[in-house]
């Protein structure tokens, strides 16, 4: 008889233990870090401040309104924000 096959089992990917309620020092660390990127999108936020998904959009959602970031382009799956430059004519 042929041995038995074994089969592998595929790429594993490390759990990630992400933040899904914001305290208050991480509300003020997210603000006053992440409005100077550069880029901000859901996907940066989460990977630097190691926050859900949801957090990072809820985030994201505060600053735009506070005009600490600006939107570059928007679509319903993603959407890309840059730092408010203030005192620029556009």
């Amino acid at each position: 008889m042929a041995a038995k096959k074994k089969w592998s089992k595929g790429k594993t990917k490390e759990k990630s233990d992400h933040k899904v309620v914001m305290d208050p020092e991480m509300h003020d660390r997210l603000i006053k870090e992440a409005s100077k990127y550069k880029l901000v999108t859901t996907s940066v936020l989460v990977e630097r401040l190691k926050i859900n998904g949801s957090v990072a959009r809820a985030a994201i959602r505060e600053m735009v309104a506070r005009d600490l970031i600006r939107p570059v382009t928007t679509h319903q799956a993603q959407g890309i924000y840059t730092r408010a430059t203030h005192g620029t004519a556009e």
